[in-house]
């Protein structure tokens, strides 16, 4: 009964030494253990099971009623041949013996063990996920190629890289997850993702152009079709689409090689008066070691009046198309300025706005201090009024006159750089309107240009 009970059982006396021990036919790998019979069966115990052991025991002499509880430990023979076995144990009071029943735990061992292998291994595979992971999201980031993934039965964006969404005139942010055909004009999902199967299936269809609906770009888009992990996707390259009647191709090349290799500063803002693209000439006099550093930021960054100097360029540019001379400093990036004059011209496409362009040229060299420059400021009738007044006057009152002077010849500077916008002169002067109102009726100048 013993035998079908247990797996193996031991039969200790008082000292722990066994007495009698008999294997279940059921597990030969176990062998034959008549060995242990006269000795010791701690001998037979690795170290931590020889202290459980010993516990236990002290337990069932303290407390002789007490229920058997299951002991699991670890057997350890001369060949060093180790098995997992759980027993109960079982006191005789007659001959303060112990009774051990077992159980083998080496199959449940083997499971463990397995699982365990199983778990690192899924940890490496993962940690190696994670590294596939980042290389993909640093190339995607790092190719200046405009491209977007494509979910091709849901027709959603799965991912873009910065160079897509800033042709598209948005944020990988806000492009992510949503419907492709919504960042294109007049584009219907259905419709839109045919127009992209079919030109990805066919070998005769080069691309297909849309109409970026953030800024209007004209946008030609060249799908191609691939699995992964069993799942069909769609990458698209994205590349803009020059108007083919602003210039033949020779003066597109020509006058794109002008924008690379001019001296001055020449910047395509959109409509919002970010930076689109810029030439070399604006990386050195900004201070910036590449275009992306530049690209997509305010151009009001780079004006040291900022929104002020911004504001004016474009309110001006989009009433008469062009904007011949504004004296301005540009802030480059370290925070140096540098006086320039700026020429803005509205740029126009065959379908949208295409935003305003910049022409700035240094002027630093001809403003270096100059004795003669610094005098010429002040107008000679001016002076020689103030000049009438020395011995008639005090230093305090010839000093306030030749400051009235000054002030009114800045007022007028900034009315005529605003073309008379008061609003926008008493942001360039760091007055409130009210302010500018006193001093143009100071010096007699309001009655002026309301004529005007």
């Amino acid at each position: 009964m013993i035998e079908q009970a247990s797996d193996i059982a031991v039969m200790l006396d008082d000292k722990s030494l066994v007495v009698a021990i008999s294997v279940s036919p059921d597990l030969p790998e176990l062998g034959s253990l008549e060995h242990w019979v006269g000795r010791d069966f701690r001998n037979f115990l690795t170290v931590e099971s020889r202290t459980k052991f010993d516990a236990r025991l002290l337990e069932m002499r303290a407390d002789p009623d007490a229920l058997p509880r299951p002991l699991e430990m670890n057997h350890r023979d001369n060949a060093n041949w180790e098995f997992p076995v759980r027993y109960t144990l079982h006191r005789d009071p007659d001959s303060g013996g112990v009774l051990l029943l077992g159980r083998d735990m080496q199959p449940l061992a083997e499971i463990q063990q397995r699982l365990v292998r199983e778990q690192m291994a899924r940890e490496r595979e993962l940690e190696k996920f994670r590294g596939i992971e980042t290389c993909y999201r640093v190339v995607l980031e790092a190719s200046e190629t405009p491209l977007v993934l494509v979910e091709p039965d849901q027709g959603r964006i799965r991912d873009i890289n910065s160079a897509g969404a800033l042709l598209l005139g948005s944020k990988r942010d806000v492009l992510a997850g949503n419907a492709f055909a919504q960042a294109f004009e007049g584009q219907r999902r259905g419709g839109f993702m045919d127009q992209l199967r079919a030109a990805a299936a066919s070998d005769e269809i080069t691309g297909v152009e849309a109409v970026a609906r953030r800024n209007g770009r004209l946008v030609q888009l060249s799908p191609d079709f691939f699995r992964a992990s069993g799942e069909v996707l769609m990458l698209c390259r994205m590349a803009p689409v020059e108007d083919e009647e602003a210039a033949r191709p020779e003066s597109a090349q020509s006058l794109t090689a002008l924008f690379e290799a001019a001296s001055d500063a020449i910047v395509l803002l959109d409509a919002n008066g970010l930076v689109r693209d810029a030439n070399e000439g604006f990386l050195v006099l900004s201070d910036a070691a590449q275009l992306r550093d530049v690209q997509g930021r305010s151009m009001a960054d780079f004006l040291s009046r900022g929104s002020v100097d911004l504001k004016l360029i474009l309110d001006n540019t989009r009433k008469t198309g062009r904007m011949r001379s504004y004296a301005a400093q540009v802030q480059s990036i370290v925070g140096t300025r540098t006086s320039v004059d700026i020429s803005a011209a509205r740029l126009r496409g065959r379908n949208a706005d295409l935003g305003v362009g910049l022409i700035i040229r240094d002027t630093s060299p001809r403003d270096l201090p100059n004795v003669e420059e610094a005098s010429a400021v002040v107008s000679e009738e001016a002076m020689r009024n103030v000049m009438d007044l020395v011995g008639t006057a005090s230093l305090k009152e010839l000093v306030s006159a030749t400051s009235d002077v000054v002030e009114k010849m800045c007022i007028e500077t900034a009315v005529r750089l605003t073309n008379n916008n008061r609003v926008a002169a008493a942001e360039m002067l760091g007055l409130s309107r009210q302010s500018l109102y006193v001093k143009l009726r100071k010096f007699g100048l309001i009655n002026a240009q309301d004529d005007e």
